[in-house]
């Protein structure tokens, strides 16, 4: 079996919103939580990111078929706190919608779509790259030297904050 990765297209947009998608549900995101408009959502979102984020999306191919895809953006252009760092010290890249079909997984694909995301990013001068990783994804991650960091996340959804 020959992978091969490329950029996707713009006009494989759509596409890279269905792998959202699909892995949402792989994660256990319930229908209900998912709006109906989830597309344009995704469409959207990639447009304007496109525009000022430095995003692009990569594609996996065998045999022809596209069987997975990955997203990856500047973290933010403003950030969630002030950055008093200079650029070389801190440019954040993010890594996002990392998406293999099932009957593809466990071949090597997601691997080689993070090491093209990773590349990409540290062409556009990123010293950082960030992700949010399943349980599924993280043996993945771990494996390319992705580490466990000092974020923590409290969730108030299904959780009585009680101080």
């Amino acid at each position: 079996m020959k992978i091969a990765i490329r950029e996707a297209t713009q006009q494989e947009d759509s596409l890279i919103a269905k792998h959202f998608y699909h892995m949402s549900k792989d994660i256990g995101v319930p229908d209900d939580a998912i709006n109906s408009d989830w597309v344009d959502i995704i469409l959207q979102f990639i447009e304007q990111a496109r525009q000022n984020l430095f995003y692009k999306a990569f594609v996996a191919e065998v045999d022809g078929a596209i069987v997975g895809s990955a997203s990856c953006q500047l973290y933010t252009v403003k950030g969630l706190y002030p950055n008093i760092l200079k650029k070389q010290f801190r440019k954040t890249g993010y890594i996002w919608g990392v998406y293999v079909e099932p009957s593809y997984r466990r071949q090597g694909i997601a691997k080689q779509l993070i090491s093209t995301t990773v590349n990409y990013l540290k062409e556009i001068g990123c010293t950082r790259v960030r992700l949010d990783a399943s349980a599924m994804g993280k043996p993945v991650y771990e494996s390319l030297g992705f580490f466990s960091g000092n974020a923590m996340q409290l969730d108030l959804i299904d959780t009585a904050f009680i101080p």
